[in-house]
């Protein structure tokens, strides 16, 4: 089965194109919570025990790990081998470094911990993404396009003109041949440009941050995010994970995962 194949039957199998990203913050973290001596690795089993049935992928990103120091990153790979094996499992490091670097990204990533797809930074060309998924026909990358921060287009430009980085790296990595699946992330903030995006790749699957606290546009994302096989991937972290900070904290993570599920759902009714 690859990328797209999993993706697509958990999608149908809970009915949902949210992605949950398992982001631990030590200071949003509830006391009791840290009382722990690694207080990580409880508080992501809690936040997947409660929400399994509702998500299409969880989306770790490595840097909420590594301020942990080793404890976080023993966590990290302890949460990948407790998730669902039918969960698509997304890390969020937006590495992009030249061939032999990559490799080395892929191997640990992809062979060592049998994540599903990870993130890429296409700067320094197709180096990024060949070593990743040239010869592993059942992964997938995601390379940034359009991110979601305010000050995405200081350097990306004007998708919408089809100007600029983002542009450029839409067209360009059209043409580079692998085995596994390029998708791209593109950010839920910037509405007009998941459309020019979703016209300039119309295969690919999209990885949709900003949804959530960062106040991107649902229905834009629902309607430019699906590709022929699979729906888009709707990343939220911050306004589940914490959406209390009290002893239900999982059971209130449930509650806001299932509500934003439930507005994915009734937007994709209504397009």
């Amino acid at each position: 089965m690859n990328y797209l194949q999993k993706l697509q039957a958990i999608q149908t199998q809970n009915n949902s194109w949210l992605c949950v990203g398992l982001d631990p913050d030590p200071v949003r973290l509830r006391v009791d919570v840290m009382k722990w001596d690694e207080p990580v690795l409880p508080f992501n089993k809690a936040i997947i025990d409660a929400t399994a049935d509702l998500v299409c992928a969880y989306k770790p990103n490595l840097g909420f790990y590594l301020q942990w120091g080793a404890a976080g990153i023993i966590a990290l790979e302890r949460t990948i081998a407790y998730i669902p094996s039918h969960i698509p499992i997304i890390i969020d490091c937006k590495t992009g470094d030249i061939g032999h670097t990559q490799g080395a990204w892929g191997r640990g990533l992809f062979d060592e911990w049998g994540v599903d797809a990870v993130t890429v930074n296409p700067f320094v060309g197709a180096e990024a993404v060949l070593p990743m998924i040239g010869d592993r026909p059942d992964k997938a990358v995601y390379i940034l396009a359009r991110t979601s921060n305010p000050s995405a287009g200081n350097f990306q430009g004007n998708l919408t003109a089809g100007e600029g980085l983002t542009a450029d790296v839409l067209r360009q990595s059209q043409g580079w041949e692998t085995a596994g699946h390029k998708g791209y992330v593109v950010g839920a903030t910037y509405p007009q440009e998941l459309e020019m995006a979703r016209k300039m790749a119309p295969t690919a699957n999209f990885l949709i941050p900003g949804i959530g606290a960062q106040g991107g546009d649902l229905a834009t994302a629902v309607q430019f995010g699906p590709d022929a096989v699979a729906g888009p991937v709707i990343s939220a972290s911050r306004s589940i994970l914490y959406a209390s900070l009290q002893g239900d904290f999982a059971a209130s993570a449930r509650a806001a995962a299932l509500e934003l599920r439930d507005q994915i759902n009734a937007a994709r009714k209504a397009k």
